[in-house]
């Protein structure tokens, strides 16, 4: 699954299209060109008999040029840190659709590739100069009987390592608070596995560098479905409406009909009076707490404990909380001072509650342990604002910043491919377009 486990994913978890993969569906249309050009050179029998060959050190007269045998790296061009993640979905698109048609039989020619490759989860490091790459795939082979898998490898590639590396990045900046992976409506449904499977490869990156010991949170099941995890979340805001504007009435009835096992996050911004719709629910939650306890329904009583609220202040409105100070703009949206002021309110809370000596201070630590969960426009930049500020956000949720892929912050994560070297009358000889080089990489290993 993972450099983390020393296992591959195949296609029985990926469920590829592979009838029309094989015939180029997915493919840039000139790589089909190329494989049919190759393949009539094969059946006419031609050998090269150009007069302008740049090989050094090697005579290509006579090679039969349709049977090509090429050696191909893949790797990328971020400059920094990648996350990679695509590796094994890659290596099952080649695994399943190398090969060539005769009349309408596909003849499968996987096993007579050489190929190595890294582990998903690995970590390459680009410095810029394009002639130290460090490679993450290498094929070795007949070219036409892989040329068409070229696009969606590196597809796949670019996109898993893309949204990996940007969720790394968030944890960095989150100094290992957990991240909740949000961004499933910013983009088509299809790729809410591949995406879901880069999040958890990032986390166990981010555990595996820092010591850190934190869980992955998805918000669909589709986002956990290779790596077997779940979607989780509570409640919208289309939620609190159908009570009518009752932030504290949705909580109670979420609470009481819904598996205690779902944590009970308060979504607290719909009426842009965050910190008064904290404390409604806050005590609503309690008093129900309390009532059931007092009874000895302990079990049941857990179904009331506030797990945390969540701030999610449209970045257009300013949290009647929250005074303006200076330009208006700046306190848009879920900002220090919100996340201050709501702390404030629920650390304090229990001291305005009439209460029995001895549910006093299980009163304030009822209030105490609540987290605030932040959502709505986070970047790695903005969590380090807060975090710089000692801002007290316990769960950052990120949604379509984790699919950015702009040169502005340096997240461009860009995978190309590159023959490198061909095979002349049964010797390797290096060959590649100028700029480029054959390059190596420890963490390759042979896959078959």
């Amino acid at each position: 699954m993972s450099v983390f486990d020393g296992k591959r994913l195949t296609n029985e978890t990926f469920k590829l299209d592979i009838e029309r993969m094989r015939r180029g569906w997915y493919s840039d249309k000139y790589f089909e060109n190329i494989t049919a050009m190759l393949a009539a050179c094969a059946e006419s029998g031609y050998r090269y008999t150009g007069r302008f060959s740049n090989l050094l050190g090697a005579d290509p007269s006579d090679v039969d040029v349709g049977n090509l045998h090429v050696e191909m790296q893949w790797f990328t061009r971020r400059p920094g840190a990648t996350v990679v993640v695509g590796v094994d979905k890659a290596l099952a698109m080649i695994r399943g659709c190398a090969g060539y048609l005769h009349g309408n039989r596909f003849v499968e020619t996987w096993n007579q590739l050489e190929v190595e490759a890294v582990h998903d989860g690995a970590t390459v490091i680009y410095n810029g100069d394009p002639m130290r790459v460090l490679p993450v795939l290498r094929v070795r082979g007949r070219y036409r009987d892989f040329a068409m898998l070229e696009t969606p490898t590196l597809g796949i590639l670019t996109r898993a390592s893309r949204v990996a590396t940007n969720v790394y990045q968030t944890f960095i900046a989150a100094r290992g608070k957990p991240v909740l992976f949000f961004p499933a409506r910013f983009d088509a449904h299809e790729v809410q596995a591949g995406d879901g499977y880069a999040y958890n490869i990032a986390v166990q990156r981010f555990n595996a560098d820092f010591g850190g010991q934190i869980g992955p949170f998805v918000s669909t099941d589709a986002q956990g479905d290779w790596w077997g995890g779940a979607g989780g979340g509570t409640v919208a805001h289309a939620a609190i409406a159908c009570f009518f504007g009752d932030t504290a009435a949705a909580m109670l009835a979420f609470a009481a009909t819904r598996p205690p096992s779902i944590p009970r996050i308060a979504l607290v911004d719909f009426n842009n009076d965050s910190v008064t719709d904290s404390q409604q629910t806050l005590k609503a939650m309690f008093d129900k707490y309390r009532e059931l306890m007092d009874r000895g329904e302990q079990a049941e009583a857990e179904k009331y404990r506030l797990y945390g609220v969540r701030l999610d202040t449209s970045g257009s409105v300013r949290d009647v909380s929250v005074p303006p100070l200076g330009e208006a703009t700046l306190d848009l949206g879920v900002t220090p001072r919100l996340v201050f002021n709501v702390r404030g309110a629920l650390d304090h809370a229990w001291e305005a509650w009439e209460l029995p000596d001895e549910w006093r201070e299980r009163a304030r630590d009822f209030c105490r342990h609540i987290r605030i969960v932040v959502s709505g426009g986070f970047t790695p930049d903005k969590i380090k604002r807060f975090e710089k500020l000692g801002v007290p956000a316990d769960i950052y949720a990120v949604g379509s910043w984790l699919f950015n892929n702009s040169d502005h912050d340096g997240t461009v994560t860009d995978f190309t491919a590159d023959v490198v070297r061909i095979k002349v009358h049964g010797e390797w000889v290096d060959l590649v377009k100028v700029g480029r080089k054959r390059c190596d990489n420890p963490d390759l290993q042979r896959v078959w």
